[in-house]
């Protein structure tokens, strides 16, 4: 969860934080709420891609902080997500200057999916890796350059467990955490 964290607080287009915790919640091991600042009825392609780079955070900080050979199963649910936003970005929503502005999403509705040619296939398989690849990239970028903050957090939130997005920024200015003791 650091890994998101830290990769949201340095995207310019993510929402703010509003609180990360490790307690498993259903069948994410943690979470970092992010919320947006105002009402919003549509997304940018720019935050888009923060969205897969936050969304790529957590896998990269696990190949980080233990090595490739033990990264675990822990990021499926983000994997997931991250490939089915980028496979919206380029079959509904026109976001890749190669496949074009034409709708090659399945209809729900439909009883037959659409039949695309091997060549639109491969096309749109690329594309929706490139997207994938490049939010990878730049969360790799994000957390190898701020290394320190994440293993501050990292400590922080196995000690805490829950944290608030203004307790995290306290932490990461070298602030550190207060909280009344609860008796």
């Amino acid at each position: 969860e650091a890994g998101h964290a830290i990769v949201a607080l340095h995207e310019p287009e993510s929402d703010p934080i509003h609180k990360a915790t490790i307690i498993p919640r259903g069948r994410a091991l943690g979470m970092v709420m992010r919320l947006p600042e105002g009402d919003r009825y549509s997304t940018s392609k720019a935050k888009m891609k923060a969205n897969l780079s936050v969304g790529m955070g957590g896998r990269v900080a696990e190949e980080i902080i233990f090595g490739e050979d033990h990264v675990t199963s822990g990021a499926s649910g983000d994997i997931q997500m991250v490939t089915r936003l980028a496979r919206a970005m380029v079959t509904e929503w026109g976001l890749s200057e190669k496949v074009g502005m034409i709708d090659y999403s399945d209809d729900p509705n439909e009883y037959r999916p659409k039949m695309l040619s091997t060549d639109t296939s491969a096309l749109i398989e690329t594309e929706v890796r490139n997207l994938v690849d490049e939010g990878y990239n730049k969360a790799k970028q994000i957390l190898t350059d701020n290394l320190k903050d994440l293993h501050t957090l990292a400590k922080a939130l196995l000690e805490y467990e829950l944290l608030s997005g203004d307790e995290i920024k306290d932490l990461l200015a070298g602030k550190g955490i207060v909280r009344d003791d609860e008796g």
